[in-house]
């Protein structure tokens, strides 16, 4: 938690005093001594994230081929290919495993 000094607008830093913790500015001398436990949790809101591969609905019409899952040893995997890096480079490929109870996704 951040607080600003109310003469001069520069944060506040936490130095020890006599006889107790308190806010003090750097540059002018007005000092708050800490009279209680002082703590302010904030977390920030985490951005919903789309699927970079479209989400449940790209591996919808995508063909199988057989390549064997690492996670649970399926002989056949669903594949899609992407162009992830620029044009001089290899497409990435994408696997998902076609056991449904696994669905691991890995890629190559």
């Amino acid at each position: 938690m951040l607080l600003f000094c109310p003469t001069c607008g520069n944060v506040l830093i936490v130095e020890e005093g006599q006889k107790c913790m308190r806010f003090a500015c750097n540059t002018c001398p007005y000092v708050h001594n800490i009279t209680r436990k002082v703590n302010n949790r904030k977390y920030p809101k985490l951005k919903e994230v789309d699927d970079v591969l479209g989400g449940a609905a790209a591996w919808e019409n995508v063909d199988s081929t057989p390549e064997t899952c690492p996670k649970c040893e399926h002989p056949r995997a669903y594949f899609m290919q992407i162009q992830t890096r620029s044009a001089d480079e290899p497409m990435t490929t994408f696997y998902k495993c076609c056991n449904a109870q696994c669905g691991h996704r890995w890629r190559d």
